[in-house]
């Protein structure tokens, strides 16, 4: 299964599906602005990724402010559930695959 978490307002989340649809995919979107993923979700994104919470976060939201600086790790997760925008996006899911669309191309890896 592919899926993008996906904000139409987001050039690059614009690009990223157009990309994979060019190649012949139909992704499930998800506009995790309105769908937030769960921490569970979170979670998974980030051990496919191999980072920690910080490195999914958009450090220049104004409300990237708010989150402590010595928060915990499922305080961090926690943090993008209560506050989608706080992910950077998109990310493409494909199986135990996950990539991160910036730039768009970096998502062919996975597929």
């Amino acid at each position: 299964m592919l899926t993008i978490w996906h904000n139409p307002r987001c050039s690059k989340s614009r690009e990223t599906l157009a990309l994979l649809q060019e190649k012949g995919l139909e992704p499930t979107i998800v506009e995790y602005l309105k769908t937030p993923p769960s921490a569970a979700q979170i979670d998974a994104v980030l051990k496919g990724l191999g980072i920690e919470p910080r490195d999914l976060m958009r450090k220049g939201e104004a409300e990237y402010a708010d989150v402590p600086a010595d928060a915990s790790r499922q305080q961090l997760i926690e943090a993008m559930v209560a506050t989608p925008k706080l992910i950077e996006r998109p990310v493409v899911i494909h199986g135990k695959k996950v990539a991160i669309g910036r730039p768009p191309e970096a998502v062919l890896a996975i597929i």
